[in-house]
Formats: C-alpha cells, sequence, structure tokens
C-alpha cells in the first residue's frame, strides 16, 4: 500500500542530502505560528514594558515621525500611492531593499540618502531597547519560575 505522505529531503548543514524522512504534508506549520505568536507576544510586552521610559517613548516618537515623514515626501514627491510610499520607507530603513520601487527624482535619490543615514541609526536604537526589555522581561519570567 502507497504510503499517504511525501518523502522530504532533509539536507545537512553543508548542504549534503542527510537521507529521507517521511512527514505528513503541512506538519510543522502549527508549531511555527506558536513560535510566531509567541514573538509577537514577547515583542508587545517589551514595547508595553519601555513605554514607562521616557527614552524610549522619544525613541518610538522618532520611528514614527520618520515613517510618516518618509510617506509623506514619497508620496508628494515621486507621485506613489500613500501604500507604496510607507512600503518603500520600512523596506528602505530595515535595508531590505527588494528593488521593486526607486526614486526617479534627484531630489527623492538625495532624500533616500539623507533618510537611510538618519533613519537607520533611529530604528537601530529603537530595536536595541525593545530587545533589551524582551531579554529582561525573560529574565524575570525565568527567576518568577525558579521561586
Amino acid at each position: 500500500m502507497k504510503s499517504m505522505y511525501r518523502r522530504a529531503r532533509v539536507v545537512n548543514r553543508v548542504g549534503l542530502p542527510s537521507g529521507n524522512r517521511t512527514r505528513r504534508p503541512g506538519a510543522g506549520y502549527g508549531s511555527r505560528m506558536l513560535s510566531f505568536l509567541a514573538l509577537i507576544r514577547s515583542f508587545a510586552t517589551a514595547v508595553r514594558r519601555g513605554w514607562a521610559d521616557p527614552k524610549f517613548r522619544a525613541v518610538t516618537f522618532l520611528v514614527i515621525v520618520l515613517l510618516v515623514s518618509g510617506t509623506l515626501f514619497y508620496w508628494r514627491i515621486e507621485g506613489w500611492t500613500v501604500l507604496d510610499s510607507l512600503y518603500f520607507s520600512v523596506i528602505t530603513l530595515t535595508t531590505v531593499g527588494y528593488g521593486d520601487l526607486a526614486p526617479a527624482t534627484a531630489s527623492g535619490k538625495v532624500f533616500t540618502m539623507v533618510y537611510v543615514l538618519l533613519g537607520l541609526g533611529i530604528l537601530v536604537s529603537f530595536l536595541s531597547i525593545v530587545a533589551g526589555n524582551a531579554v529582561e522581561a525573560r529574565m524575570e519570567r525565568r527567576k518568577g519560575r525558579e521561586r
């Protein structure tokens, strides 16, 4: 009788096949979703913890101002939609850069250079504060379990 499960080819760290294993289609997606939800919960907890810190609130405000200013600039100068402008602002600041959008005007190119140089530092400080708060929250949870 044929197995209803497909064979998945497993590759080791070097990229060489390490044998075939049978797995059900879709197996493991539930655990990935749980991991993703745990990550979102951890992020929300870190933001909630950081909100009491005036430095965190200031950096969060700067991130919002940065995204709004980038969105408005690209919307008005480049003529993109608001969604495309926000998308490009986020993709540019996170240095992903898919290449599907690019400024066509000289002022757009100059703005983008300045935007990246200023925005990257602000975004990195925001993410480092959030990461620090997440680590502190995790350490407190572990201490609570040990008691």
